[in-house]
């Protein structure tokens, strides 16, 4: 443990640029590492995470320094709006650094902060390796879950015909919802709470009118461009689905799959299927430069993957979830 004691960690903020550029090389060197099909961390991504979050609750993150040299870099997020017992921390160390204690000095400064906030249960994501694992075990981690990164590499509409829903409408929905519509976007958004969550230890996400909206204008901070597409039931007006996806205005080509739900009351008609087909014909038409869309799924989750391999998605790798108590909180 003699290394790890004159391990430095300092906060980073978004407006300070030169800690951001030294963060992004340190994130860029273990992606390169352990992840190499991970586009590279950018300065503006970086800086637009740090500010803005998912949802504008952004994380925290840390540089780790000996001697003057960054080894590893620490992230922090947790929630307000639900799942107040449970903070998600990052451990990053540069491989040519590795084995020397700086992981565990990084972990132990992140849980001193989970602690000190009454955050009773700490979970970490890994890629699936030797090294992570063995770091997660060395520490007291259980794997409570498996999630699973594909990439769809698009090259103008798709080919497959789209399932026939004659109960429902597709909607092309404003990137920013207007305020009469945000409950009922927030009540289907909630549909995602039906996902797996395997043996992680989560409550249901919390989805109040102000966190839609607070999403929304988080990744128009960032940069990007919102695209939803929802299906209303026609009979009753209720919203029965949606998927949305991210367009990285600083790499137009790239975009990012974030929500695809249908409500329970209406699953049995191939929503999930029309919906994702209709908005790559949408994105064809909007943003013809896009190539890949990036999508993350639990490896559980049977049927939005037998969606997704229907559409060509492809695997890059597979992340496990690790969580166990916060040391320190009885």
């Amino acid at each position: 443990m003699g290394h790890a004691r004159r391990v430095e960690i300092e906060n980073v903020a978004w407006s300070d640029a030169d800690a951001v550029r030294r963060l992004v090389a340190v994130t860029n060197a273990v992606r390169r590492f352990d992840s190499p099909w991970l586009h590279p961390l950018t300065e503006l991504e970086c800086v637009g995470d740090l500010r803005h979050g998912w949802d504008g609750e952004p994380r925290a993150a840390y540089l780790a320094t000996v001697g003057g040299v960054d080894v590893g870099a620490g992230g922090y997020e947790v929630s307000t709006y639900d799942n107040e017992h449970l903070a998600w921390v990052e451990v990053e160390v540069v491989p040519s650094q590795w084995r020397r204690g700086y992981g565990s000095a990084l972990l132990a400064h992140l849980e001193d902060r989970a602690r000190s906030e009454g955050r009773t249960t700490v979970g970490v994501a890994c890629w699936d390796g030797r090294e992570p694992t063995a770091f997660a075990a060395a520490h007291g981690f259980e794997q409570k879950s498996v999630e699973v990164h594909r990439r769809q590499y698009v090259d103008g509409p798709p080919t497959l015909p789209l399932p026939e829903a004659p109960g429902y409408e597709l909607v092309r929905w404003p990137a920013r919802t207007p305020d009469a519509d945000l409950a009922a976007l927030a009540e289907l958004t909630a549909a995602i709470n039906d996902a797996p969550t395997d043996d992680l230890d989560v409550e249901d996400e919390a989805f109040p009118p102000e966190r839609i909206a607070a999403y929304e204008h988080a990744w128009a901070s960032r940069g990007h461009r919102l695209y939803r597409l929802v299906a209303r039931h026609r009979q009753t007006g209720v919203l029965a689905g949606q998927t949305v996806v991210a367009v990285d205005g600083e790499r137009p080509e790239l975009g990012e799959q974030h929500d695809t739900s249908v409500v329970a009351a209406h699953r049995g008609h191939r929503l999930g299927l029309l919906l994702k087909l209709e908005m790559l014909r949408w994105l064809a038409d909007e943003e013809p430069q896009l190539r890949e869309i990036d999508t993350w799924n639990a490896e559980s989750n049977d049927h939005m993957i037998d969606v997704n391999e229907l559409l060509g998605y492809r695997v890059m790798g597979r992340a496990i979830d690790y969580q166990r108590p916060t040391r320190g909180i009885s």
